[in-house]
């Protein structure tokens, strides 16, 4: 692989510089101030979408070929990262899924986004809460074997869990010993409860208002525990339907900045054009831009990408460099992934070139460039 050096106006940690990038071996080996870099394209770093069940066709729990598809689409978007996001099934099911990932992982296609693992969405929910999940499939950890879990852990990266489920805050703990990172989700927990979930260990906070327990007065629940525990991430679908953009504010001035990330929650319809769809065997459909299960008004993820979401959040006030560190920065941060999510020598050349209506023109993958979705 070839050095090359790429000016334009880099997105940065707290700053839009003009600026160069010096890439050696799919590595950024300089990053260097440079006036000439004004008139060229903004450079931020490629994102990483830790919550997402398909896109453009391909399902996140289907075959190798499905999963190349998803990665490749996802790439053209400027998602340079990404974890397969998998819903509530059987754990057998599971474990069949968790093993696809592990096989199809090392040969995953160079032309599209990383897996940097996998995620699990369920089944340990409360019914409750369940959203778009099956309430069949649910299940208590208390009521789950040690044996039956194991399956899922090799590359398991992160899983919802309803902390007030009888044995959630035990499964909590012993996954975060295993460095699998936990989000709140999915839940009517107390404050107490989802207090007692994040001190147990989790991390992050599912699709932060959509299936938890809320801001009330008298009865505060999981978001409450979210946006005060400054140590806790949280996930935003940006889509406008989840929730509403006049709540922005209240997020950030809540939330530190390195806490806010921004995930799509997009299903296989999304970037088809088409309507309806089978999730998890409940049908879904698009009514006005909202994916809901059919004939009902329950939200069921959405068909947006990351470059529409970091669009949507500055057009609502939020300056670029905080839109980026919440597409890039924080998902990796998250994670434990030092390798990637921001502008920095010797991390390695993810990048998205914008213009500057923020559409994807290229995409970097390991120092190799891609045509992105904003050019067709």
């Amino acid at each position: 692989m070839t050095a090359e050096a790429i000016r334009g106006r880099l997105v940065l940690d707290d700053a839009i510089v003009p600026g160069e990038i010096r890439v050696d071996d799919g590595v950024i080996s300089a990053v260097e101030p440079d006036g000439r870099g004004s008139a060229g394209p903004l450079l931020a770093p490629g994102f990483i979408d830790v919550h997402v069940h398909g896109w453009g066709g391909h399902s996140a729990m289907g075959d190798a070929a499905a999963l190349d598809g998803m990665a490749r689409a996802l790439l053209r978007q400027g998602v340079t990262s990404f974890l397969p996001t998998a819903w509530t099934e059987p754990i057998p099911e599971l474990a069949e899924f968790a093993e696809r990932l592990r096989t199809w992982i090392p040969a995953a296609p160079r032309d599209g986004s990383s897996p940097l693992g996998f995620n699990l969405e369920g089944p340990f929910l409360s019914e409750a809460k369940k959203g778009a999940h099956d309430p069949a499939k649910l299940r208590a950890p208390a009521d789950v074997a040690d044996s039956d879990l194991e399956p899922l852990l090799d590359g398991l990266r992160l899983i919802t869990i309803a902390p007030e489920v009888p044995g959630a805050l035990d499964l909590i703990a012993r996954l975060t010993a295993r460095g699998v990172r936990v989000s709140l989700g999915h839940s009517a927990a107390t404050l107490a409860e989802a207090n007692a979930g994040y001190a147990a260990g989790a991390t992050t906070t599912t699709h932060l208002f959509n299936a938890m327990s809320g801001v009330d007065h008298h009865h505060p629940g999981l978001a409450v525990a979210a946006l005060s525990n400054d140590d806790a991430y949280v996930e935003l679908i940006a889509d406008g339907n989840h929730v509403d953009p006049s709540l922005l504010p209240i997020i950030t001035r809540s939330k530190p900045p390195s806490r806010l990330m921004l995930v799509s929650d997009a299903l296989s319809l999304a970037g088809t054009g088409l309507s309806r769809a089978t999730l998890g065997g409940l049908e879904v459909e698009i009514v006005g831009g909202r994916v809901t299960l059919a004939g009902t008004s329950t939200l069921a993820g959405c068909v947006i990408a990351l470059d529409t979401a970091v669009r949507n959040v500055t057009s609502s006030g939020i300056p670029l460099p905080a839109a980026i560190a919440a597409a890039a920065t924080n998902p990796a941060a998250m994670l434990g992934q030092a390798d990637r999510g921001r502008i920095a020598v010797g991390l390695r050349a993810d990048l998205v070139e914008l213009d500057d209506g923020l559409r994807v023109r290229r995409v970097m993958r390991a120092g190799e460039w891609f045509e992105g979705a904003g050019t067709s």
